[in-house]
């Protein structure tokens, strides 16, 4: 068995798709509901069974690292003020569970932010969530589902897993799409409904296909599961588009070297770095809050 229990989260980017609310807020850090956003992808990773969270940001991006830190003096005054359930609510990482930071650097891609955790992963097996992508809590259990389930896959057959979900046919050119192995011809021999996750091998990723190309309806959603092999992969690849190193490259050599397998997704997910729908998800999570606060 193959527990994993550490996870890397890319908090470098400067989030140009919410500017101006993202000019002097991290992205990561506007809110959805009554919680930043980074807040619930937090909470997933360690529901999954995650206990050491990698952030990996820029010096302009400490806020984010502080929103997980004891504020001791505004606990004191909480407290002296006999707030004392406020106070602890601020401080609502488990015991055992440890955010670290560490800066990317020079800004050359995803694939470059998820080496430069090395470091402090080190020779550990890990997930990646990117916290663009937030996954709706109330609808599914964080525990079981998706992550935790990407987790489970991993450790029963060493295969690194990464989450896809079916999106329109209109939407197919907005994503990386998965191009399923032989044994399964597209997207409507696998379970991909929202009631379930399945999991299966996968040959490779066409980015942002037009429709006629694309070789399934299933879009990369943002949540994987590696095999510490991916840091040498990322190691050796050089930069390509932009001058970046891409995450996509390093997985097609995991595929051809040991296999990859992909999981769908169970329930809905938001994309929070996007103006029109993070708006959207502020409504539905705000709305939920107030519900459950009747």
């Amino acid at each position: 068995m193959k527990n994993i229990t550490h996870a890397v989260i890319p908090v470098a980017g400067f989030g140009t798709r919410m500017l101006p609310l993202s000019k002097s807020v991290p992205k990561e850090l506007l809110p959805l509901g009554n919680r930043p956003a980074i807040h619930y992808v937090v909470e997933e990773a360690i529901a999954a069974g995650i206990k050491h969270i990698v952030l990996v940001g820029h010096a302009q991006k400490s806020a984010i690292e502080n929103y997980f830190d004891i504020n001791a003096e505004l606990d004191t005054q909480l407290r002296h003020k006999g707030k004392d359930e406020l106070a602890d609510s601020l401080n609502w990482l488990p015991e055992g569970v440890t955010v670290s930071m560490i800066r990317q650097g020079k800004a050359l891609g995803l694939g470059h932010a998820v080496l430069a955790a090395r470091p402090i992963i080190g020779e550990h097996d890990f997930a990646v969530l990117l916290p663009d992508v937030v996954l709706d809590p109330y609808t599914t259990d964080m525990s079981v589902d998706n992550l935790a389930f990407m987790i489970d896959a991993f450790a029963n057959d060493g295969h690194s897993q990464i989450l896809v979900e079916s999106v329109a046919d209109e939407d197919v050119h907005k994503y990386g799409i998965a191009q399923l192995s032989q044994a399964f011809s597209d997207a409507s021999d696998i379970d991909d409904n929202t009631n379930s996750n399945s999991s299966v091998k996968v040959a490779g990723f066409v980015e942002k296909p037009s429709l006629a190309d694309a070789p399934s309806n299933l879009a990369v959603v943002g949540r994987y599961v590696f095999s510490n092999q991916i840091f040498d992969y990322l190691a050796q690849t050089t930069a390509s588009v932009g001058g970046e190193i891409q995450l996509t490259d390093a997985i097609d050599a995991l595929i051809s070297e040991s296999g990859v397998n992909v999981t769908t997704m169970r329930g809905d997910s938001y994309d929070a770095g996007d103006m029109r729908s993070y708006m959207q998800a502020f409504v539905y999570f705000a709305e939920r809050q107030l519900a459950d606060d009747k």
